[in-house]
């Protein structure tokens, strides 16, 4: 296998845009801002179009949480965690130690399954 990006980019349907804005922005730190340039409004999560990353579009969330897209942090994960629980979301496992770093598996406004990752050092 080469060092090539398998996934390049990830959408979260949300059914509130603005409450679902600050939730991503207060757990991860995004600087988000509404984009209706495009046939859907979306809201990314970060300025860079040519990196992998992704966006929030107005949309039907899957009801089991569909897949898990797993976000770096911009901290430590327990302050992630607190953050998340704060903004009205909800941890639903403790936290996991992978080779990579580790991770916590939450839950977003709409119940859309989110990892909330810290890269190792």
């Amino acid at each position: 296998m080469s060092n090539q990006a398998y996934v390049v980019w990830s959408e979260i349907p949300v059914t509130d845009m603005e409450k679902s804005m600050a939730f991503y922005s207060a757990v991860f730190g995004f600087k988000m801002v509404l984009d209706t340039s495009g046939p859907n409004p979306m809201a990314n999560f970060g300025a860079d179009m040519d990196a992998v990353s992704g966006h929030l579009y107005p949309g039907t969330p899957a009801p089991d949480g569909g897949n898990t897209i797993h976000l770096a942090l911009p901290d430590s994960l327990e302050a992630a965690m607190t953050r998340c629980t704060d903004a009205g979301g909800q941890v639903v496992s403790p936290i996991i130690a992978i080779p990579p770093g580790r991770f916590a598996y939450a839950k977003d406004l709409d119940g859309n399954s989110i990892g909330l990752f810290e890269p190792a050092a």
